[in-house]
């Protein structure tokens, strides 16, 4: 066994040295400041938020008129084509008029000999009554008979009663001719309002029939106002109401805003008609599926832009506020007893902490901060790991963030 060599004085000063430089690490490792996590944040910023409900809608026009023939025959000239802008009282078609031709002048004719017949009736009337005037002159003077006297009055009676007869017949006859020249008028065919002709149903040539239907000849729609009808579901239409503003676009023109008032809401879904004619069995079907709203509002078209069916993503404005402090809406976390929400807002080393803030208008994509929060502030939206791999993350954490990140952009559709 070998003897255990003395330890010598520079040996015990490096075993010291190692002893206090393991120490220190030992301190330094326990008074270390904590890392920071890795968090996604998003600074507090401000800028407009409105929270609206959203709608697809049709464009119709604001007044369409079917054009049709209250009269029958041949059509003989058609004067509009598709297209054709046409006033109040233009014509639009003729039809061969020669039977309402010949009933008027049937029609006149016989007006004409019932008042040459009253005409004739009138002398008889005036003869009558020159016979009994006479007769009741001798009677009073006792030169006539009381029988001659009762026939002449008699007499003068029939003859005013066959005009009274005959005045019947001449309005009955006039009845007649106003009817006739009106079938004559209908074989002119005429605009009823200012518009534009946005079908031709007829053609020249073809006969119609106006003794059961009228038979349309053109479809005349006002354009230069124009009305979309928007389907609001059951669960968005009680938060609306007419009078609140509205806005929308075209697929054609998605960055153009059209913006007007909203009308009326009609009080029943328009699947309600086909409700009614249809069996019990299919109306508790029915139940099961969607129920949607119509809510129309006009919009003045003066460039014939919007056209017929048309579709339309309307927003209907529920509330608005500018220049307001705004965060993503995923960054809120519950809601307190006190009506606030807790957020967590990241310090400058990255540190996150709760806060309580109090939240104006929520989109779902965007909230207004009324209180607790500076601009700038920076204030947590999701984890660092989720947030870098997206929905690999967690199911919730993506579809929050892309959510946030639409509503950066603009209102939802």
């Amino acid at each position: 066994m070998k003897p255990r060599l003395p330890i010598t004085r520079r040996g015990r000063v490096l075993l010291l040295i190692a002893v206090v430089v393991v120490l220190a690490a030992i301190v330094a490792w326990y008074l270390r400041k904590p890392t920071a996590p890795t968090l996604a944040t998003t600074p507090v910023g401000r800028g407009d938020i409105e929270q609206t409900v959203e709608a697809t809608g049709v464009i119709d026009a604001y007044k369409l008129v079917s054009v049709g023939a209250q009269a029958s025959g041949q059509i003989k000239s058609l004067r509009v084509q598709l297209g054709d802008t046409v006033k109040q009282g233009d014509l639009i078609a003729e039809i061969d008029a020669t039977t309402q031709q010949n009933q008027v002048l049937n029609a006149e004719a016989t007006l004409d000999q019932v008042k040459a017949q009253r005409a004739v009736q009138q002398a008889s009337l005036r003869e009558a009554e020159l016979e009994f005037a006479r007769q009741q002159q001798m009677l009073a003077a006792e030169a006539t008979s009381r029988a001659e006297y009762d026939a002449a009055d008699a007499k003068l009676k029939t003859a005013r009663a066959q005009i009274q007869s005959y005045d019947a017949q001449i309005k009955g006859r006039e009845t007649e001719l106003g009817t006739a020249r009106a079938n004559l008028a209908y074989t002119r065919i005429t605009a009823p309002m200012d518009g534009t002709v946005v079908a031709v149903v007829a053609e020249e040539g073809r006969t119609v029939n106006a003794n059961q239907t009228a038979p349309t000849i053109v479809m005349l729609a006002r354009l230069d106002l124009v009305t979309v009808n928007a389907e609001v579901s059951e669960a968005d239409v009680v938060k609306i109401k007419a009078g609140m503003p509205v806005y929308f676009t075209t697929l054609g023109e998605p960055d153009r805003k059209y913006h007007a008032t909203l009308r009326q809401i009609n009080p029943a879904p328009s699947s309600i008609a086909n409700d009614s004619s249809s069996s019990s069995s299919s109306s508790s079907s029915s139940s099961s599926s969607a129920v949607y709203y119509n809510a129309l509002f006009d919009v003045e078209n003066p460039d014939g832009t919007l056209r017929i069916d048309m579709t339309a993503q309307v927003s209907v404005m529920l509330s608005q506020a500018k220049g307001v402090l705004t965060i993503p809406a995923v960054a809120l976390g519950p809601k307190t007893r006190d009506g606030q929400y807790m957020v967590r807002v990241a310090d400058k080393d990255g540190v996150p902490t709760p806060r309580k803030v109090r939240i104006g208008i929520n989109n779902g994509a965007n909230a207004e901060v009324l209180s607790g929060l500076q601009e700038g502030e920076k204030v947590v939206v999701g984890e660092g790991g989720a947030a870098a791999t997206g929905a690999g993350g967690g199911r919730r954490g993506g579809a929050q963030m892309r959510m946030g990140g639409a509503g950066m952009g603009g209102p939802r559709r």
